[in-house]
This record gives C-alpha cells, structure tokens and sequence, in this order.
C-alpha cells in the first residue's frame, strides 16, 4: 500500500493529518514538496499583506476533525470566544493560526514523510501510478495556486500584495476583493493617499462564498446544476469580495482615499489582484490533461463529489486533488473547511482498497 501527497502547503497538512487519523502510518505516506514548512508560502503571504486575523472561523484549521476548533481550543485563555463562534464571529489571528498548524505538524509525523522533491508527472499505469517513474497506488494532488496574477500591462512596474513591500506616499493599488481592502487599510494607516483601481464594485460577504454552499443540501444542488451552470456559479464564486462592517468602511471616508478607472503616474503600483487560476497555468496539472484525456471545463478539472478524477480512479486506485484546484466538487475548495473536504473523499477510497 502506497499512498502519496503531491504538494507542501497547507492543504497538503490537512491531507496528511486525516489520513494518520484514519489509520495510515508515517511509512505508508509519502508528501513530495520543495518546503518542509507547510506553512511558509502562507505566512509570507499573510505578513505582506499585515494580516492580523484569519477571514475564516472556528472550523478554519489543519486538524483532521472539524471538532474542537480554534475557538475552543483557545477558551481556557479567552473564555468568551466560545460565545463569538456561536455567531460565527470569532476569527482567530494569525499567530493562534500558525501555532495550531505547527503543532499538527509535529504531532502528525509529517516531517517523518517528507520528502523534498518536486514532482513533474503523474502517469496513470495498472493498479496505481508513477510519479516521476516511483510507483504509487494513490495521489493527493495538492498543488496550490499556481502562481501570483501580474496583469501583464503591470509586470515590471508593480509589486503584488502577497509579495514583501512597504507603502510609498502615494499608492495605487490595482484590484478590489480582500486582499486590496486589506491593502487600502494599510496604506491608509502609513499615511498615504491611496487610489484604488478596479473593474468592478466588490460583493460585501464574511466569506468568499455563500455559506449556503458549505452545507450538504447547497453543496447537493451545486452538484446537480449541468456544467455550464456550475461554470458560472464558480465565475461567480471568484469575484472580488472582503467582509461588511465599519471596521472596513470608516477608514475608507478618509480624504486620502480615492476610486479612479486606470492606473496613471503613481507614485507605487500594488497588484492584489490573487492568483492565476485554472489547470493551464500549473505545470503538473496541465500535462496531466494533455497525456490522459480527462474531462476539463472551461478552467477546471472535471472531478466527482468527492474530489476524485473520474477516469483515474477506481477499485484499484485513486488520484484526487485538493485545495483551489478542486473547486468542481467544492466550490470553496481553497478553503481550510474545503481542503478537509477532499481529505475526508480520499480517505474514504483509501480505505476501500485496504479492504479488498
């Protein structure tokens, strides 16, 4: 039995952590990345942006079982976060974050399975796989994101959000979902004259989708929607978005704070316009289309409910993926709660061939 994860980042952990849960030792595991930390790309991306609390609740965390989440793992020192998740008001900070995605990686064994390579192919072969030529019978795809999004227009002229940077007197930041918002405040609280640019007005919502996709009978109808509708409601998942409330829209009354349609002579240019999406844009992914076949629509990799590729999974073997790639079966898949999601769906097939 041979299991492996593709991938080093956070939905990688998660991956990892449900399947030690589920009874697979260290030595039936094997995680293949470039970073032994799974949580370095987040944190660099965290501390560009001076984030300070997570977007996600109590059940946004790394660890197997969605019970006991962060809140109350964190009541015996702040007792009244048990009444804030109640209200689905209680964000934990960064630091309670990447403490908790710490200590799950040291209790889980992860470094035991790690192994630093970067794999380049994927090649379905009977009863299992060959990563790279190494036989494998299951895979966890868990690639991320596959790449920070500079419009072109910009490249060489500006800086993106999730990359390190101060604030000029006079920034133009290009973009409207959280991590703008996030990167007026900031600009703003520095001191400077912030000009916002943007296609389109943000959505104001606590999550980038709809909790009504979170549950089993939003999640049911999603799955039943034809392709072109699921394609649309995913266009529509993406759009930029950051939370109500006064927190966001008093500093933005400040005179310093302007919308205008392009980008002009200012003095520094922010990107934060997220990532590049969709399987083209990552290496692994896209050969696997061209060499198998597989279903796609528009950007995405057609998978079943459980985040499965269809025509690659069977009795004998299972090739699944994770995290913003497997946004076809979980719409917010990119999610901490989506990523135990696909963790959950793979396990579960995992177990099925241990049976046989």
């Amino acid at each position: 039995m041979t299991v492996a994860i593709v991938g080093d980042g956070l939905a990688a952990l998660v991956g990892y952590a449900t399947l030690r849960r589920g009874g697979l030792e260290p030595d039936e595991i094997t995680v293949f990345g470039t970073d032994p930390d799974p949580a370095s790309a987040w944190r660099v991306r965290a501390a560009a942006i001076r984030q300070r609390r997570m977007r996600s609740e109590s059940d946004g965390h790394v660890a197997a079982t969605s019970f006991p989440g962060l809140a109350v793992r964190r009541a015996a020192r702040r007792p009244w976060s048990l009444v804030e998740t109640l209200f689905d008001r209680y964000h934990p900070t960064v630091d309670e974050f990447l403490e908790h995605v710490e200590s799950v990686r040291l209790e889980s064994g992860w470094d035991t399975s790690f192994r630093v390579a970067r794999v380049e192919r994927v090649t379905p072969v009977a009863g299992g796989f060959e990563l790279d030529g190494a036989p494998c019978e299951h895979v966890l795809l868990a690639v991320g994101h596959p790449g920070l999004n500079v419009p072109e227009e910009l490249a060489g002229r500006a800086v993106h959000a999730y990359e390190p940077h101060d604030y000029a007197g006079e920034v133009c930041v290009v973009g409207a979902g959280m991590a703008a918002a996030t990167e007026w405040l900031n600009a703003l609280a520095a001191g400077s004259t912030v000009i916002s640019v943007r296609r389109r007005e943000p959505a104001r919502r606590p999550l980038n989708v709809a909790r009504h996709y979170f549950t089993k009978r939003g999640l049911a109808g999603f799955h039943r929607a034809e392709p072109e509708r699921r394609v649309e409601l995913l266009h529509g998942f993406l759009e930029p978005s950051y939370p109500p409330g006064r927190a966001w829209d008093a500093p933005l009354a400040s005179p310093r704070f302007r919308v205008e349609a392009s980008v002009n002579g200012a003095e520094q240019v922010i990107c934060a316009t997220g990532f590049r999406r969709g399987f083209a844009h990552d290496p692994l992914l896209a050969r696997l289309v061209a060499e198998t076949g597989i279903e796609t629509a528009a950007s995405w990799i057609v998978l079943d409910p459980d985040s499965t590729v269809p025509r690659l999974t069977d009795a004998t073997r299972t090739l699944a993926l994770a995290g913003a790639p497997a946004q076809w079966a979980f719409p917010a898949a990119d999610t901490l709660v989506g990523m135990k999601v696909a963790a959950r769906g793979f396990l579960r097939r995992v177990r099925s061939c241990r049976s046989r």
